[in-house]
């Protein structure tokens, strides 16, 4: 077999040469990537041998596979994705679980367990998982016909208030149609909404000046004289209730009347004051 050039290998073979010569010769020659264009043009006995498979000085450019962090950063699950998740747990087994169990089961199906109890919570909200407490354990379950059954329920509550705007739509239209019997547009129907406009100003205008002479209503005074005999009754009636208790204290604490009657014409004086 023909042997070839390096130049003629294909970049795989070239690699491969480049790994396997480029040991060995590090063991007796420096490097050629070491060795400067001037030390290999006036020879320092350590030159490399030349053959027509010589390495080229520069080595053949290698695809990057260093690592990189976004090359492994997966796209997390929205929380749509993570309801589903979640439900596919339930319905594949059909079983009843703790939260502790959901919280295991939920990083295998991509939901981490820090968000399950909150993943769960929404499912509940929607009764799509149903939730009982049995002793001192909180179990949750859903099974695919509670779901079916509650799709049928939404749907007959839709079909009920479908048919019942129907049936008030009809309504206002026939509605609709009696008012218009008798307002089609005339000169005469003008002629009375000017009036009507012109009455409607009118009864304002009046409102206005009867707000005006709103304290000499009789209805007004009479109110006022009301409240004025309800006040001196209950004037009377707590003026009695002070006597009462003046009364009372000073049979209950007679070494203290002087300091009483004092304490009362202090207070009486007071609030004449404040009256005044």
């Amino acid at each position: 077999m023909e042997a070839r050039g390096f130049e003629s290998l294909d970049p795989m073979e070239r690699e491969g040469v480049w790994r396997i010569r480029g040991a060995n010769r590090r063991k007796t020659f420096p490097s050629p990537l070491r060795l400067s264009p001037s030390r290999l043009s006036a020879g320092d006995g350590r030159q490399p041998p030349v053959s027509g498979d010589r390495l080229p000085l520069n080595p053949p450019s290698l695809p990057d596979r260093r690592y990189s962090p976004a090359m492994s950063k997966k796209r997390g699950l929205s929380l749509e994705e993570k309801r589903e998740q979640m439900l596919q747990i339930f319905y594949d087994s059909q079983d009843f679980y703790l939260l502790k169990e959901l919280e295991k089961m939920g990083p295998k199906k991509g939901v981490i367990s820090q968000s399950v109890k909150d993943v769960v919570q929404t499912l509940v909200d929607d009764d799509l998982v149903l939730r009982d407490k049995i002793g001192t354990s909180v179990y949750f379950w859903s099974l695919p016909s509670c779901a079916g059954n509650q799709l049928r329920t939404t749907y007959n509550k839709l079909e009920s208030d479908l048919s019942n705007s129907k049936k008030r739509y009809l309504e206002l239209v026939e509605q609709r149609d009696n008012l218009k019997t008798g307002r089609e547009d005339s000169d005469e129907r003008e002629d009375a909404l000017e009036e009507l406009k012109a009455i409607e100003l009118r009864h304002e205008k009046l409102k206005e000046e009867l707000a005006a002479y709103a304290d000499s209503d009789p209805s007004a005074l009479e109110a006022m004289k009301d409240a004025t005999e309800v006040a001196h009754l209950a004037a009377n009636r707590w003026t009695e209730n002070i006597f009462t208790l003046q009364q009372w204290c000073s049979t209950t604490f007679p070494q203290a009347k002087e300091q009483l009657e004092n304490m009362y014409r202090e207070v009486g004086s007071a609030l004449s004051s404040y009256c005044n």
